[in-house]
């Protein structure tokens, strides 16, 4: 039995570049900030080879969205105004970011007061 993978059908980037909204094939809107997407790119420069390796990034508040690339049919590639590029961002990954937002974007914040860094 397989799984039918979430898609989405349109992704739309907001004027001041600040965030991207998907809308997925079953009518959800999910929108996702160019902050969050940043520091949580799936580059090894973020998250290194493993989940002990992965590294908060600090500074990104206003980091913004420059371009979008497809990957295939399966991700997307995100230039960001820092010069960052280098992530590939799945569907199904992107799906977990936009449904759990707060959840990431809380957990982040907390990673940023342990470490010490600034948004």
């Amino acid at each position: 039995m397989s799984i039918r993978q979430s898609l989405p059908t349109e992704i739309r980037v907001s004027k001041d570049r600040r965030d991207v909204k998907f809308l997925w094939d079953d009518g959800q809107l999910l929108p996702i900030s160019a902050e969050l997407l940043r520091v949580m790119s799936t580059s090894a420069e973020v998250k290194g080879h493993n989940n002990a390796e992965r590294r908060v990034i600090g500074g990104k508040r206003d980091v913004a969205i420059e371009a979008i690339e497809h990957v295939g049919n399966y991700a997307i590639k995100i230039q960001f105004s820092d010069g960052h590029h280098t992530g590939i961002y799945t569907w199904p990954y992107l799906r977990n970011l936009g449904e759990g937002f707060d959840n990431h974007l809380s957990n982040y914040l907390d990673s940023l007061e342990k470490s010490g860094l600034a948004r």
